[in-house]
């Protein structure tokens, strides 16, 4: 089945429809002036149902007239967009939202310059379209939407609760609408205040207000079980289970047992009940863990220490539980046991977010570096290295320490500090941390504490010095690899990585942390490079005072020397810098692959 039809009713509409139709790789185009149909109303008539999106090209009046015998639900219908054949406006005409005919409507206005008309009000206003954040986050929201839509686009006073964190609640907190107050507590909620409730949990609540309840999948059950129990028995007991910890069945995201359990009709027949994967587990896997619950009869049968608690903890990949493991016998004489445990990253708890700055340019630090340093209760910088205009993205109240004075054991001292308070810190180190940025022995210390932690790669300075250049660092024939170093100072180099044996390749070398040891480097280097190999030397690269400078290898020491370059000088060589010869494959009129098959397509 095609996703999208292309429909055109003139030969400027079929013009425009070749040029769409090279947007969309599973498409096509109908037209009576290609015939290829009969009529738009007989087409409609036999393959409306087919497709997900129908992009009509001509007068509006047509789309509505030839669609509307066939609509049924926003739910069901596909997603209807209409353009003029000259491509001056595209408009979305039905299923908005749920169809994605809005966010189609935009893309084809950014494809062919056309300006996108959408009349959704939450569009409009720039609000969540609260139809479809449930599929854009993977959440399962509560059914009757209308009365809440209604009362949200009208701007009522709305709590919001945020029982998990994950993406879509990060973009939640961050672009919440005026007349919306953000919660982490449900007692904390004073409902008198609010027209509306929204929650993003896994738990169940009763509000005295109209509500909406996006149910995110973390929950993680474990259970055991007398062989052969009965599927029937064991889904009543799950669910009320659930019921009396007012936990949601639409969050359940996994069950898992141990391995010799993996054709345990009951748990299969739950698994296939709930849409879930069933995984099982090694004896090894579960003692692995450390439960709260150890059992010698278990012990005894299955050679584990636990099978429900442990399961519950390997699924979510978290030491606690939010249920410990209970006993329940069923009216048929057979026992199940069960353990619950949240994704461990959608728990609200510290964490250490180690985030590349970038090269030096506060504006080049990723868009995940921003949000994160928005959010950060300390951030911990490397002053020296780090601008200091990205320590202004903090939040009003976030701590902000220079760590340059700061020895290894005071920084994480801080850290401690913090992170027992359930703070979220971010400790920023220059360009990439993994290039140069002495963050193993940071990870070292945060394994062993058991702290959590994560990194957020940045810009590298070689990658801001080929921008610079106007370089692409590899040239196909002349050189496909880029080697990344630093010549022997204080530290020395491994035996087979001093940079005599890295010149060998003749590849696009950067090297860092050598401006201080310019003349040993040069040496080096000319032992396997031509001495006419273009250099480029690069001070504080995207700082506000960088300083570049290029010439030939042989004269690399002179420029550094001449120039007085120390601390933070970067030094690229090789014939890549600055060449303009030899043409790739990948955009060749004969390189031919699945998204440009060189076929014709004839009006």
């Amino acid at each position: 089945m095609n996703n999208t039809a292309i429909i055109a009713s003139t030969d400027k509409g079929v013009e425009l429809g070749l040029r769409i139709q090279k947007e969309f790789s599973k498409s096509v185009l109908v037209s009576t002036r290609l015939n290829n149909i009969e009529s738009i109303s007989s087409f409609l008539e036999k393959d409306f149902a087919k497709f997900d999106t129908l992009v009509f090209i001509g007068a509006l009046g047509i789309c509505v007239r030839s669609i509307a015998p066939y609509l049924t639900d926003k739910k069901q219908d596909p997603a209807v967009v209409n353009m003029d054949d000259h491509g001056t406006f595209v408009q979305s005409v039905v299923s908005g939202h749920v169809g994605g005919a809005n966010e189609l409507a935009n893309k084809l206005a950014n494809a062919t310059g056309a300006l996108p008309v959408i009349t959704t009000s939450s569009d409009i206003q720039q609000l969540w379209a609260l139809d479809t954040l449930a599929a854009q986050f993977n959440w399962k929201a509560s059914s009757d939407l209308n009365q809440q839509i209604s009362l949200f686009v009208n701007n009522k006073p709305t709590a919001l609760l945020l029982d998990i964190k994950d993406k879509g609640t990060l973009y939640l907190e961050k672009s919440k609408p005026s007349f919306v107050d953000c919660y982490y507590d449900y007692q904390e909620i004073d409902f008198s205040r609010y027209s509306l409730f929204i929650a993003v949990t896994y738990k169940i609540y009763e509000a005295p207000i109209p509500s909406l309840y996006y149910y995110a999948p973390v929950l993680n059950i474990g259970m055991g079980c007398s062989r052969d129990i009965e599927s029937d028995l064991l889904l009543e007991s799950f669910t009320s289970r659930l019921a009396e910890q007012q936990l949601a069945v639409q969050s359940v995201k996994a069950l898992g047992s141990i391995d010799v359990k993996y054709d345990e009709a009951a748990f299969i027949d739950l698994s296939k009940y709930l849409d879930i994967p069933f995984v099982t587990y090694t004896a090894d896997e579960l003692n692995s863990q450390t439960v709260l619950n150890p059992s010698e009869v278990v012990m005894s049968k299955l050679g584990v220490h636990s099978v429900s608690e442990a399961s519950a903890m390997l699924l979510s990949g978290s030491k606690e539980l939010l249920l410990e493991k209970q006993k329940i016998s069923l009216s048929s004489g057979k026992k199940h046991t069960i353990a619950i445990a949240v994704d461990k990253q959608a728990l609200r708890k510290a964490v250490v977010a180690i985030v590349g700055a970038g090269p030096g340019d506060a504006e080049l630090i990723s868009v995940k570096g921003k949000q994160l340093l928005e959010e950060a209760d300390l951030i911990l910088y490397a002053g020296s290295l780090v601008p200091l205009e990205l320590t202004h993205y903090a939040k009003p109240g976030a701590i902000i320490r220079n760590s340059a004075s700061m020895t290894l054991e005071e920084q994480i001292s801080l850290m401690d500090d913090h992170y027992a308070k359930g703070h979220m810190i971010v400790r920023l180190q220059s360009g990439d941390p993994s290039i140069y940025g002495a963050i193993q022995e940071q990870m070292t210390i945060f394994d062993e504490k058991g702290m959590d932690y994560y990194i957020v790669p940045g810009i590298s300075s070689f990658q801001a010095a080929a921008a610079y250049l106007k370089s692409e660092f590899t040239i196909p024939e002349v050189v496909q690899s880029i080697i990344l170093t630093r010549g022997a100072g204080k530290t020395p180099l491994p035996e087979n990585e001093k940079l005599n044996e890295m010149a060998k390749h003749k590849a696009t070398m950067c090297i860092f942390l050598s401006a201080t040891i310019a003349k040993s480097v040069q040496e080096q280097l000319l032992e396997h490079y031509e001495p006419e190999t273009p250099v480029a030397v690069l001070y504080r690269v995207t700082w506000k005072d960088e300083e570049v400078y290029t010439g030939q290898l042989k004269d690399l020491a002179k420029i550094i020397r001449d120039n007085k370059l120390t601390l933070t000088t970067l030094v690229i060589v090789g014939a890549a810098i600055g060449a303009r010869k030899n043409r790739s494959h990948l955009y060749s009129p004969e390189w031919k692959h699945t998204f440009r098959t060189g076929k014709e397509i004839k009006i």
